[in-house]
């Protein structure tokens, strides 16, 4: 399985920034994101379910303000952290595009899969 570093695992706090990387996803340029929720990293296509744009505020603020949902930042739909289904707002019964990680030595992994790989060079 590869594995590609995004960050040093203490980068991410628990409902705090994420760290944005780059991706291809069905074959497009995109961007993902990790964050940290209850202790354990998640990490989703910046794809919002309700309109397929990107949901952080700024770069890397994906949490709404009581750090306990992820919130596109246009419209208002709110997920989960630790799935990423829909919670409210527009999504309705939609939900991100989990992307697998893995935190191990201080250091936290995506794995791409066949539909979401490295970003072209």
């Amino acid at each position: 399985m590869i594995e590609i570093a995004i960050c040093a695992g203490d980068q991410l706090h628990d409902g705090g920034a994420g760290v944005r990387f780059a991706v291809t996803a069905h074959g497009r340029d995109a961007t993902a994101f990790v964050i940290r929720f209850r202790g354990q990293v998640h990490a989703y296509l910046n794809r919002c379910a309700h309109v397929p744009i990107e949901l952080d505020w700024n770069e890397g603020a994906f949490f709404e303000s009581t750090g306990l949902y992820i919130m596109c930042a246009t419209h208002g739909a709110i997920y989960l952290p630790e799935s990423g289904r829909c919670a409210g707002g527009p999504c309705r019964g939609g939900g991100l595009r989990k992307i697998g990680v893995a935190e191990r030595d201080g250091q936290v992994y995506w794995q791409p899969d066949g539909t979401v790989t490295p970003a072209r060079a």
